[in-house]
């Protein structure tokens, strides 16, 4: 089985973090801790594509660009 690396996006919701994979729309996971929202976006990340190609999908690769910017305030 290869390695595939997604981008993934933490947030700080009000009381604790949430995570989505923008190339895989649907993956979610939360935690109180962005380790714990990391470790919940591996366990999606395995079980959403084990259900696409259970669902004869095909499994999108990895496409996302991650960056910053730096901006004055």
């Amino acid at each position: 089985m290869n390695t595939l690396r997604y981008a993934i996006v933490i947030e700080k919701a009000e009381s604790n973090y949430v995570g989505y994979v923008p190339d895989l729309p649907g993956c979610v996971a939360t935690g109180a801790t962005v380790q714990d929202v990391e470790a919940g976006l591996r366990k999606a990340i395995v079980f959403h594509l084990g259900g696409m190609r259970e669902d004869g999908l095909p499994v999108p690769p990895p496409a996302s660009v991650v960056a910053y910017l730096d901006v004055a305030a």
